[in-house]
């Protein structure tokens, strides 16, 4: 559902699957309004997969064939709710990109219509897929830093160009602060368990953008995110998201404890994680030695990524595929299984909700709770949004977990 740049990109992950004897279904259709994007698609996966899917350009059709058991949701996200509840409701299974949705509303939408359905509704969050997330989430589970502090996570530096595409600098189609944030905040969950408050706000850094052609995109939307968060164990994360200040590009991802820090690489590298202790750094094989039986990687990643789950010295699209294989092997391993997916829908809407929360904090001047937004009891920067998407109708509560 969606042929643009994402569209290409699952495309290559369903390839993926296919190369390493992993794809358990069939991709027997492709949809997209722009005829000529969707029939280009179709070309692409007869070559990658051997068989030409059918072209749809509108979703009644889609929701009509009867050979569709589940959308891969990659249309811009301020359409995700329009699509994914009809199709939810009918029995039909969602791999919806992230952001699930742009409000809790939007979210909460597409919730009620999976209970209603009885579908599956998975949230396509693909950094913590990597091995080296999944090795730091084991350093934290195995107490190796002790009483954990603090988590510092920087990304700063970048350039007055468009980053990626033109309506992620628009806040009714879903701002690159939003759209990148959830990864971020998906991370720290991963980690450390939910968030409870977030203190903060949301700028435009770059105020006009500049495409690859010149063009100029005046931004509507907050492409950086400046906050304080709390989880519920306690712990305090630094989170400083800034695209821009050319000259410099500075990424940390740090967490502190009691009994040692631990450096975390940037996403979808071959970077590894190390484990700084008063006898000394942990990496390596002496990580993995140390971390025993609570570090393992389940045998799809490992087919897809590597042994050590990086994907290797390889092009990124390759490794880009590969985390994407990843996700979209459990979701379909769900819906064939019965067993709820590794990020479901009511954690892509956590996603959501704490980003939301740093953005409401920024209209409020003064700290948000992540289940305040997750319930519908703070709106204010959502409102303009949920009115264009024609939302201010539902009840926009989230059910906490």
């Amino acid at each position: 559902m969606g042929c643009g740049g994402m569209g290409r990109r699952h495309l290559s992950g369903y390839a993926a699957l296919a190369r390493s004897g992993l794809w358990q279904g069939d991709l027997v259709a492709v949809y997209d309004l722009r005829v000529e994007a969707a029939q280009a698609l179709a070309d692409d996966a007869e070559r990658l997969l051997g068989r030409r899917p059918v072209v749809h350009t509108d979703l009644d059709g889609v929701l009509a064939d009867e050979w569709i058991a589940a959308l891969d949701l990659v249309t811009d996200p301020s359409s995700h709710h329009a699509i994914a509840v009809p199709a939810l409701r009918r029995g039909r299974h969602v791999l919806s990109e992230k952001p699930l949705g742009l409000t809790m509303r939007a979210c909460q939408a597409m919730l009620d219509a999976a209970r209603e359905g009885g579908a599956v509704l998975a949230t396509a969050e693909n950094y913590r897929r990597g091995g080296p997330n999944r090795m730091a989430r084991a350093v934290v589970d195995a107490g190796l830093l002790g009483r954990l502090h603090l988590m510092v996570q920087l990304m700063v530096g970048g350039s007055d160009r468009v980053l990626i595409t033109p309506w992620r600098h628009l806040k009714q189609s879903g701002s690159i602060a939003l759209d990148m944030g959830v990864h971020l905040t998906d991370l720290v969950e991963f980690y450390l368990g939910p968030v409870e408050t977030a203190y903060g706000r949301g700028i435009v850094a770059e105020p006009v953008r500049r495409s690859a052609e010149g063009d100029a995109v005046h931004a509507t939307g907050e492409d950086s995110l400046l906050a304080q968060l709390r989880t519920t164990s306690g712990v305090e994360v630094q989170l400083a998201y800034v695209p821009s200040g050319p000259g410099l590009r500075y990424v940390q991802r740090t967490i502190h404890g009691s009994a040692g820090s631990m450096v975390i690489p940037r996403d979808r590298t071959d970077g590894e994680v190390e484990v700084h202790r008063a006898d000394g750094v942990l990496r390596g094989a002496d990580l993995r030695a140390a971390l025993g039986d609570a570090f393992t990687l389940d045998q799809r990643t490992v087919a897809l990524l590597g042994p050590d789950g990086t994907g290797g010295d390889v092009e990124f699209a390759e490794i880009d595929a590969g985390y994407l294989a990843v996700e979209i092997a459990d979701f379909v391993d769900a819906v064939l299984t019965g067993r709820p997916p590794e990020v479901d829908g009511l954690a892509g809407a956590r996603a959501v909700a704490g980003v939301l929360a740093v953005l409401e904090s920024g209209v409020a001047g003064a700290p948000v709770r992540v289940e305040d937004v997750l319930s519908g009891a703070v709106h204010a920067y959502q409102d303009e949004i949920d009115e264009g998407l024609d939302l201010l109708a539902g009840s926009g509560e989230v059910a906490s977990r």
